[in-house]
């Protein structure tokens, strides 16, 4: 019988593993633009987002935005945005990704007061769709599409 892991691989997908935190979030490794760092996975989140802290460490060009941000515990925030940066989630890599910016700071203290690690960011809605991604939660992983794989034409 084939797993779900035969299954998705078979059809393009890549897996990664997802960790379960002390406050019952996925956590998942990623790069961007080469550098590495730990973000939580959010399918609530409409867009991925890193923290004003990390425009340095990312590389990453900004431009402010008129967009204000809402999440659970804050409103209204100020946020800039920035766009063409690479970003890899085990081998699935996508170019051209843009990335919201946020103060993280209530996101972080949650975690620290939960005795968990705090993150770099949030992959959100926008990347797990680019990405066709398929969660399993019972085993915890993510699997994103690499590429498409066509189905056998019927002879």
């Amino acid at each position: 019988m084939e797993t779900l892991t035969d299954f998705l691989i078979n059809r393009g997908y890549s897996k990664v593993k997802l960790k379960l935190t002390k406050t019952n979030h996925f956590e998942i490794k990623a790069s961007i633009n080469g550098v590495n760092g730990r973000f939580i996975l959010d399918t609530g989140a409409s867009s991925s987002c890193v923290g004003f802290e990390a425009i340095e460490r990312f590389n990453l060009k900004v431009k402010d935005s008129e967009i204000r941000a809402v999440g659970a515990g804050a409103s209204d925030m100020l946020t800039q945005i920035s766009s063409s940066n690479d970003l890899k989630i085990g081998k699935w890599k996508k170019r051209r990704v843009a990335l919201i910016l946020f103060n993280l700071s209530h996101v972080n203290n949650g975690l620290v007061n939960h005795n968990a690690d705090p993150v770099d960011g949030i992959i959100g809605a926008d990347i797990l769709k680019k990405g066709k991604a398929i969660i399993d939660y019972e085993k915890k992983y993510l699997y994103l599409r690499m590429k498409d794989i066509s189905k056998p034409k019927d002879s």
